[in-house]
């Protein structure tokens, strides 16, 4: 069965990808109500927001504090 790049990832990736996920749940938690609402308008729900958020991050990470 060969492998699916979209679903399997070695652990440096996964690894990568737990790290940006919480990142940006942090980040969103410390979003005003008006720019959480904004993102939810545009992306629909809460998990897409942060889904656009995390492929945000792992393109083009932002500087850590």
């Amino acid at each position: 069965m060969p492998k699916n790049a979209m679903t399997e990832f070695d652990e440096k990736q996964a690894s990568a990808l737990i790290h940006a996920a919480e990142k940006m749940i942090n980040v969103w938690s410390r979003l005003s109500p008006e720019k959480q609402s904004a993102l939810l308008a545009r992306f629909g729900t809460q998990e897409n927001a942060l889904a656009a958020l995390v492929t945000t991050q792992l393109v083009a990470p932002v500087s850590e504090d």
